[in-house]
């Protein structure tokens, strides 16, 4: 759960970068390799390009934080110590009593 929280965070935070910075790598590189045409069709008031550019840069950078996160959490965590198991012992009663019955 936490790591996606750690995810929305940094795509959000990215999101909102790519749109104060429309140039940030590699989310117009990304958009350039659909072979999409650049539009300034403004959705909600932003260039539909820079809109699409801060997506691909939030999902990549969120990706990343969310992998390296959990690899911090996985190699943080304390293997459980597994304890050798004792062999159990017979009970000593049980043996005499079978073998008073046999004689």
């Amino acid at each position: 759960m936490r790591g996606a929280i750690i995810f929305l965070t940094v795509f959000i935070i990215f999101l909102v970068i790519t749109l104060a910075y429309p140039n940030l790598p590699p989310g117009r590189q990304l958009y350039n390799l659909l072979g999409v045409p650049e539009t300034a069709y403004p959705v909600l008031g932003i260039p539909v390009t820079t809109l699409v550019s801060a997506v691909f840069n939030g999902v990549v950078y969120g990706i990343i934080v969310w992998l390296i996160f959990s690899l911090a959490e996985k190699g943080r965590k304390k293997p459980e110590k597994v304890q050798p198991a004792s062999p159990p012992t017979p009970p000593e009663e049980g043996k005499k009593q079978s073998e008073t019955r046999s004689q």
